[in-house]
């Protein structure tokens, strides 16, 4: 059955062939009933064409220029292997799996390692040509893929280029961002000018996790995906939050990835301890955990009761989004575990796609 929502089929055959029978049912019974509800997004209520449910927020792009400049960064934070899933990639194969899935638009970003390798000239151009390669299949496939443009930081001037040609000439849909760089994270001083400028463009930036130059070796035989990856993204959230960038630029629109780390496990220890320190309680005069509701979260490989309960103690399911890591993680993973939260239809489809239209109006088709 196809999960789609509207009174047709999807034309391009999008369906959750991936789910159980009695699951895929569960779910495309839950959506279905969504549209019968009121919703506080029009966009979706007014949809007039029927098309696959899902908005895929972390969806990589894999480009066979850059996987080829990028080999050795991809085996030595595998801990000296490049895992399967990183090979056979392609526009083509990706449609067939959004297809088989469910996911009507994907929005399409550079895993890590990302783009900055020590050379300001070799990243503006990987850069560049990654963000025209992404758009091109936008282009070659309208209402299929949106882009979250990378940039070259920690090159400041580099950065503020592409964020021009990203929004004015490539009309992306934000900006994907690492969560930290060499031995800075997002919130360092000297990314001010680049906030700056995604402020005043009321960006939506898409952060995706790293594994930082001091950490990245730590345990020889724990590669830095495993140990480093979700600690990353408690590093880059402390760092905005506590540089006072998230008070300073309130008009960036960040998603964090995975369920926000481990940070939503963590936020009352760190509101109560933050809260004895002067210098970080006076960063925060509504408290930590207030700062952590500025943001939104996507749920790749984190669709499970515990980091669910855990993220929505932090956050409204408005905040929420389908991600799925593809091709590193398999679509249904994360898919085949919105059936099992027990969301109410309404929470469904919105996590589903209305909240990331709510974010990206484009994604909407």
């Amino acid at each position: 059955m196809p999960l789609t929502y509207g009174s047709k089929p999807a034309p391009h055959g999008g369906f959750c062939a991936c789910l159980p029978a009695p699951s895929r049912r569960r779910f495309i019974a839950t959506a279905a009933a969504a549209l019968a509800m009121p919703l506080p997004l029009p966009a979706i209520a007014q949809t007039p064409t029927a098309r696959p449910l899902l908005v895929d927020v972390h969806h990589h792009v894999v480009p066979p220029f850059w996987f080829e400049e990028v080999k050795g960064a991809i085996e030595k934070q595998g801990g000296g292997r490049i895992v399967p899933k990183w090979f056979g990639w392609s526009p083509e194969r990706a449609i067939e799996e959004m297809d088989k899935n469910g996911v009507g638009t994907a929005v399409l970003s550079i895993s890590t390692p990302g783009i900055w390798f020590g050379d300001v000239a070799k990243a503006r151009a990987l850069t560049r040509r990654v963000n025209e390669y992404s758009a091109q299949m936008g282009r070659d496939k309208p209402g299929r893929f949106g882009l979250w443009a990378a940039l070259p930081l920690p090159d400041i001037e580099g950065s503020l280029a592409e964020i021009a040609h990203a929004y004015d000439a490539l009309k992306a849909d934000g900006v994907g961002l690492l969560t930290s760089y060499g031995a800075q994270w997002l919130g360092d001083p000297a990314f001010v000018p680049v906030l700056e400028e995604l402020n005043r463009r009321k960006a939506v930036v898409y952060v995706h996790p790293n594994s930082p130059d001091c950490c990245g070796a730590l345990m020889s035989y724990v590669p830095a995906f495993l140990s480093e990856f979700t600690q990353d993204t408690n590093r880059a959230i402390l760092s905005l939050i506590y540089s006072g960038a998230t008070r300073k630029f309130p008009d960036i629109k960040f998603i964090f990835s995975h369920a926000g780390g481990t940070i939503p496990m963590l936020a009352g220890r760190i509101q109560e301890l933050g809260g004895n320190v002067p210098a970080l309680k006076e960063k925060v005069p509504e408290g930590f955990e207030a700062e952590l509701r500025r943001f939104y979260y996507e749920i790749a490989n984190s669709a499970n009761k515990a980091a669910m309960a855990a993220l929505t103690s932090v956050v409204p399911m408005s905040q929420i989004l389908f991600g799925s890591d593809f091709p590193l993680v398999p679509i249904p993973v994360t898919a085949n575990g919105l059936p099992k939260l027990g969301l109410n239809p309404a929470d469904m489809l919105a996590l589903a796609r209305g909240n990331a239209i709510g974010l990206a109006p484009r994604l909407g088709g």
